[in-house]
């Protein structure tokens, strides 16, 4: 069965592995790097939103603010990656970093899984817009609005990431999202 078969390496990048265990293809992140998530919402109720270009769908995407862990410092915390790249991404910073849990977001083509955090006590200390070159626009969506948003962005030919089901299924936001 693949589960006891040798996990080989085909290609090594700096970010990236390609791999095979039995019949079975995938990438992984090189180290095993993970990422954070962050589900942010504004201090007036709104959904704290980025907009990038990713190469690999050749357009720009929405999503949820995120960031790999330890891709600037070696043994960086979750909780400080999280909070490290919603400020840059969006410019806001948080007080206080919730994990809420482990996830895989395409598990039968990637080994890579995320942390799903919520930044709570959010305070306004910029603008934005990721590292140099990144280009990131932040929007700020009533969390009613939503479901608009994402297909008025969708209709302009947006890429819509998977994550942003947690704001489009509700539940985990509850009734006090600060």
């Amino acid at each position: 069965m693949s589960e006891t078969a040798p996990e080989e390496v085909r290609w090594a990048g700096r970010y990236i592995v390609a791999k095979t265990r039995g019949p079975w293809e995938y990438v992984g992140r090189q180290g095993g790097m993970t990422a954070a998530v962050i589900l942010g919402v504004d201090p007036e109720g709104r959904a704290i939103l980025v907009e990038q270009y990713r190469v690999p769908l050749g357009r720009r995407c929405v999503e949820l603010p995120a960031g790999l862990v330890g891709d600037e410092t070696a043994g960086e915390s979750i909780e400080a990656a999280a909070a490290r790249e919603l400020e840059e991404e969006t410019g806001w910073r948080a007080a206080r970093i919730e994990r809420l849990g482990e996830f895989a977001a395409s598990p039968g083509m990637v080994s890579e899984t995320f942390w799903l955090v919520r930044a709570h006590g959010l305070t306004r200390v910029g603008d934005g817009g990721g590292a140099a070159g990144e280009d990131i626009a932040v929007h700020h969506v009533a969390l009613p609005d939503v479901p608009g948003f994402v297909e008025a962005r969708r209709a302009a030919g947006c890429a819509i990431d998977v994550k942003m089901l947690l704001l489009l299924a509700g539940g985990w936001l509850g009734t006090n999202p600060a």
